[in-house]
């Protein structure tokens, strides 16, 4: 709708994350080397932990794209409140496998004999678990205790677990999980300077100067107002170019954004909903289970603000041990 009128040849702010838009901040470099180096060394358990919004599924999708076509197996659960049996059965399920018996027992055996095998082949197998904060800590423990280490010392299952912050707490309580884990990445807001050039990045890559679409003293409201979570600097700029669009103003002015900052202030809900995962792979690599949510909209006062449910990230440096 407004792309032309900003000279823009994509939306800067769109709903999928994309790899194109990545903004690559030297320590989200850091935390990414920490994942790479945690999921190709087999390393066992991966967390990523952080606040809603900041961009934690990104982080995963970076990886992801960066190995694809690799010879990776992944299995995505998205609704972490299952057994452990539910569990295993999932991993069948996605790994195209057949459910053996009926007993938890004959599932880990076979599914076990079947790590060693994907091993021998040269195959990693990943298993990521989203909002890993609503899994049990039964399920969480026996899933522990399950991807023990093949005859080569390696780990044969690679576990990528993402929660919010109460997750890191409650890592803390599970002995098996915490001897197990050997990569935590940590994803922090970003700060007004990396907030300032996060807009500017995304922008860019656009196809224009950020001058003929912002003033500097509207990005610089937006970055304040966003407290450096990613998807809100997304809606509040997404919402601020409609509203720049339907008065023909260019660049867009600080009067306009602190409309659209008012309208957004007391709507936390905007950063409870998470875009999940989607498939982005390439063949003989199992997809991701879960689809988009569509975008939502509400009006409030004057201002119609529009829902974008994306992630981009600044991680801080993880601290990672031999696992």
């Amino acid at each position: 709708m407004y792309l032309s009128y900003y000279d823009l040849k994509k939306q800067p702010f769109h709903v999928t994350p994309d790899p194109e838009f990545l903004y690559l901040s030297p320590s989200h470099a850091k935390a990414l080397a920490a994942i790479t180096d945690g999921i190709e060394e087999r390393r066992g358990f991966i967390a990523v932990t952080g606040d809603v919004g900041v961009g934690k599924t990104t982080v995963l999708r970076s990886y992801l794209h960066l190995k694809k076509g690799g010879p990776l197996k992944t299995v995505y659960v998205f609704n972490a409140r299952l057994t452990f049996e539910g569990l295993l059965k999932t991993i069948y399920r996605e790994l195209a496998l057949p459910i053996p018996g009926a007993s938890v027992a004959e599932m880990v055996d076979r599914l076990r004999e079947v790590l060693i095998e994907e091993s021998r082949k040269g195959n990693t197998v990943v298993l990521f678990i989203d909002e890993a904060q609503n899994m049990s800590a039964d399920t969480l423990e026996s899933l522990a205790t399950m991807s023990g280490s093949g005859t080569s010392g390696e780990k044969l299952l690679q576990v990528v677990l993402v929660g919010q912050p109460e997750f890191k707490k409650a890592l803390r309580r599970l002995r098996h999980l915490k001897e197990r884990l050997a990569v935590n990445a940590t994803i922090r807001p970003l700060s007004r300077a990396e907030s300032l050039e996060y807009l500017r990045f995304r922008l860019k890559h656009a196809g224009t100067d950020f001058a003929s679409v912002f003033t500097a003293s509207a990005l610089k409201m937006i970055a304040g107002a966003s407290k450096g979570i990613p998807r809100v600097l997304n809606i509040l700029c997404d919402n601020a170019l409609v509203r720049g669009f339907s008065r023909l103003e260019r660049p867009i002015t600080k009067a306009t954004v602190k409309e659209i900052v008012r309208s957004f202030k007391g709507r936390p809900r905007l950063l409870r909903r998470r875009l999940p995962l989607t498939s982005i792979f390439g063949p003989g690599i199992t997809s991701f289970v879960g689809s988009a949510r569509v975008p939502s909209t509400e009006r409030r006062g004057s201002i119609h603000l529009v829902e974008r449910e994306e992630d981009d990230v600044v991680v801080r440096p993880p601290a990672a041990r031999k696992g």
